[in-house]
């Protein structure tokens, strides 16, 4: 299900915090950050839509798990803009990804998949990735 950029074999356990700073690029419609146990299942998918699947400037957060997508969570922020840098900071907890944008806005999203550790992370879409830190 993960395309794009990928990172395999590597530890994002609870407890640790996920940074990535990119920039959409300049006509951008959308891009996805996924985070799971392996290249099928994703247990926080974070989906900034400028203009797409029918959804403009907003932030779609989701699961997929089993073949299927589970059920949205849609959020009223939205601090991307296209052609410019954005920065993305979710800690992992055991029950939550807790996000918080370039903005400062918060979002909370349920682990649903109940992992204390993800092993994969991918960023597909339209956005270049300039930094990408687990500490």
């Amino acid at each position: 299900m993960m395309k794009g950029m990928i990172i395999k074999n590597m530890s994002f356990k609870s407890g640790q915090t996920l940074t990535v700073v990119g920039v959409a690029k300049p006509d951008a419609t959308d891009f996805a950050l996924n985070v799971g146990p392996d290249e099928q299942d994703i247990t926080f998918h974070l989906n900034p839509r400028f203009n797409a699947h029918g959804d403009e400037n907003t932030v779609v957060c989701n699961s997929f798990e089993g073949g299927n997508w589970c059920e949205e969570q849609r959020e009223e922020c939205f601090p991307f803009q296209q052609g410019e840098e954005f920065k993305v900071v979710i800690e992992f907890t055991p029950t939550e990804f807790v996000v918080t944008l370039s903005d400062g806005s918060t979002i909370h999203f349920p682990n649903r998949l109940g992992a204390e550790k993800y092993s994969v992370i991918s960023i597909d879409g339209n956005a270049r990735i300039k930094s990408f830190e687990i500490i």
